[in-house]
């Protein structure tokens, strides 16, 4: 019997997987842990590894195919084993996931699968069994999807993969019940006229759109604003890059400071720096700092982590070298899971305040706005050109306080002010 290459769960948020590159052609010995294929996942493109070894006979999927975890997408045969029949590979694989939606149609729900829908049939009998493939189930609870409704077009109508992924949300009853987020009616999308365009959905934009909708529905939020003084941050800024040797390209940003001040509060003040975990509060005992970073099709959030144990270069350095990977989809998953409190600063665009949403689990996000040249009293009730920077703390209220987002925020307006401390 022929062995299959699956497309495998790179990471925990990765629910599908689109194929970028071949690293091996048909025909070519494969072993146990060899690369065989570039995958791009919703944060990263990752390499894929083979579990099994054989002769590469035949691919299942094209390059740019997106298709769900666990789906076929190669054949390997053991030496000496002849190839199956015609076609024979492809009986149990699923449909890839390329086809968009069709222009008249509206754009696909979050999470919603871009296929024509299939057909929904009466739901059996309570306590009958419902017939499926272990693929098919595999891929209905990582979907959400209630197998109950769904028609099966496999043999003596039993349910196979692509019957899953060809669902509407209208036949998945599970989900409405394990999420009642997902189960609020959506308003309906005008038809799309002829000259709109119907982008579908990327595997990120998936998941920001289930993510922060969980987020805002299942989140008590409260937010909380004040504007900080960043005269001393700026000047000691300028102080420090003009001392810096040229030669090692080092180069200190606002955020540089701002970062390693969110760092330095939530050590100070540690209930923000926790987590709501059902019937408990989980408090971290390091701080994962989450930076928010716009790559083309949204953002991803890296992690530095045990920051509260590096220095302000060190923090910088780190951030940047994420960045830079976070843009490009090299990025690993341990390097953006993990994270403790979240920073996104919109101030290099403009913006000079504004309010974010939390990154669950965390129960703070700290946004930050751009610093503005204003009017302000000064000395002796004279009036000053001042700078002044906007900062929110979005936080859950499950697990902060009004008084304990006050006394961070006292903190961190502490710590940007006197930036010395930054450097201790």
């Amino acid at each position: 019997m022929p062995l299959y290459i699956e497309m495998p769960k790179l990471a925990d948020t990765m629910t599908e997987g689109t194929l970028v590159k071949w690293r091996k052609a048909i025909g070519d010995k494969v072993s146990t842990g060899d690369i065989v294929a570039e995958v791009e996942t919703d944060k990263a493109t990752m390499e894929m590894e083979s579990f099994d070894d054989g002769i590469l006979h035949e691919f299942l999927i094209k390059l740019g195919d997106k298709v769900p975890t666990g789906a076929r997408i190669a054949v390997l045969l053991a030496k000496g084993e002849a190839a199956p029949a015609a076609g024979t590979s492809h009986a149990s694989a699923p449909t890839p996931a390329t086809a968009a939606a069709p222009a008249s149609s509206p754009s696909p729900a979050p999470g919603a699968a871009a296929h024509a829908a299939a057909p929904v049939h009466a739901a059996p009998a309570s306590g009958e069994r419902v017939k499926s493939s272990p693929l098919a189930r595999k891929i209905a609870a990582e979907k959400g999807i209630s197998l109950t409704g769904i028609h099966g077009s496999g043999p003596g109508g039993r349910i196979v993969a692509k019957d899953v992924q060809n669902a509407t949300p209208a036949a998945a009853p599970a989900r409405a019940a394990s999420a009642p987020v997902s189960s609020v009616a959506a308003v309906p999308v005008p038809p799309a006229g002829p000259n709109d365009k119907v982008i579908p959905l990327s595997g990120m934009r998936r998941v920001i759109a289930d993510r922060l909708l969980a987020s805002k529905t299942q989140i008590p939020h409260f937010y909380l604003h004040i504007e900080v003084d960043a005269g001393p941050l700026m000047k000691m800024r300028a102080e420090l890059n003009a001392g810096a040797d040229p030669a090692s390209g080092v180069k200190l940003t606002v955020n540089d400071f701002v970062l390693k001040a969110v760092v330095a509060a939530a050590v100070k003040v540690p209930a923000t720096n926790s987590a709501f975990n059902g019937d408990s509060i989980l408090q971290f005992g390091s701080v994962g700092l989450s930076v928010a970073v716009a790559v083309d099709d949204g953002l991803v959030t890296p992690v530095v982590r045990d920051a509260q144990k590096k220095s302000l270069l060190e923090i910088s350095e780190s951030v940047k070298d994420l960045a830079t990977r976070a843009r490009s989809k090299k990025l690993k998953p341990d390097e953006y899971q993990g994270g403790t409190i979240t920073v996104s600063n919109l101030g290099s665009y403009g913006i000079e305040f504004f309010d974010a949403i939390i990154n669950p689990p965390q129960s703070v996000i700290v946004s930050v706005g751009a610093i503005i040249k204003k009017p302000v009293v000064g000395p002796n009730d004279t009036i000053v050109v001042g700078q002044r920077l906007a900062i929110g703390l979005s936080a859950d209220h499950r697990v902060v306080d009004g008084a304990v987002a006050s006394l961070y925020l006292a903190e961190l307006r502490r710590l940007i002010e006197s930036p010395a401390l930054l450097l201790v």
